[in-house]
């Protein structure tokens, strides 16, 4: 039953990633009091599957990366119901709620799957996976093209001259509001992209999915996407740091993409 509550919690966490998204793609505040108390809701049966989880183990299950997970992901969403009674912190939830579905999805599947129920399923699951992270990738690049004719656009108005090549450059109001635009698109496929293949990836081969360095290599991306997101949602990061982050962040997911289409062989050595 705590895999049960465990997986029920995670739907319900699903209801904060769709709040985040919202916010994201419209630029408005979304439905943050229901997804809040979908939040509260998860948490509560999140603490109700550790405690089954413990009873059935006879101790606290941080035995493994699921367990664990599953632990890390239950403090960081009690914290942060702490942080946003206390403070009213809701811009928070633009980082913590894609946060705690992802870790409280990865902690679900520490317990294998039946196979698939058809080979035309599994394909089209994997293609819907394949699309939604081309698209994710598709906005990153113009995120980081934009940020880069933001970093050209700021230095030629500090040295007060333009070379020919870059006068039709967009102001840096424009390109700032392109970064954004682009940069919230991307986030939001490319999250999307991450949990299909790591769905796909666990019922494809089970538990073992997680040693997978091609999937940790997409992980750690998304993770640096977050963290760009979070900057400039709650820190108000813009101009030359924000571009700079996301040229970063193209540079990671360059290396993701490699990894998944040539070089995976090698970084299994």
């Amino acid at each position: 039953m705590g895999l049960f509550w465990l997986r029920l919690a995670t739907l319900l966490y699903g209801v904060g990633l769709l709040h985040v998204m919202a916010v994201l793609l419209r630029g408005k505040s979304g439905f943050l009091k229901p997804a809040l108390f979908a939040f509260l809701v998860a948490a509560v049966l999140h603490f109700v599957a550790i405690v089954e989880l413990s009873v059935a183990i006879g101790h606290l299950p941080v035995d493994n990366f699921f367990h664990s997970a599953t632990v890390c992901a239950f403090l960081i969403a009690v914290l942060f119901l702490f942080v946003y009674w206390r403070y009213d912190a809701a811009s928070l939830s633009v980082c913590i709620f894609p946060l705690v579905f992802v870790m409280t999805q990865v902690g679900a599947m520490g317990t294998p799957m039946l196979s698939w129920p058809s080979s035309n399923l599994r394909n089209a699951w994997l293609l819907l996976h394949v699309i939604m992270v081309l698209l994710g990738y598709a906005a990153l690049l113009l995120t980081a093209v934009a940020s880069i004719f933001y970093l050209i656009q700021e230095r030629q108005l500090k040295r007060k001259r333009s070379l020919a090549l870059f006068k039709r450059l967009p102001p840096l109001g424009t390109l700032d509001n392109l970064i954004t635009n682009a940069m919230s698109f991307g986030f939001v496929f490319i999250t999307l992209g991450v949990i299909a293949g790591s769905t796909w990836a666990f019922i494809e081969s089970g538990t073992g999915w997680i040693s997978d360095p091609r999937i940790a290599l997409a992980f750690i991306t998304w993770g640096f996407y977050l963290a760009m997101v979070f900057l400039r949602a709650t820190a108000g990061w813009r101009g030359r740091k924000a571009a700079m982050m996301a040229v970063a962040v193209l540079c990671c997911s360059a290396l993701t993409w490699a990894a998944h289409v040539g070089l995976s062989s090698l970084l299994a050595k």
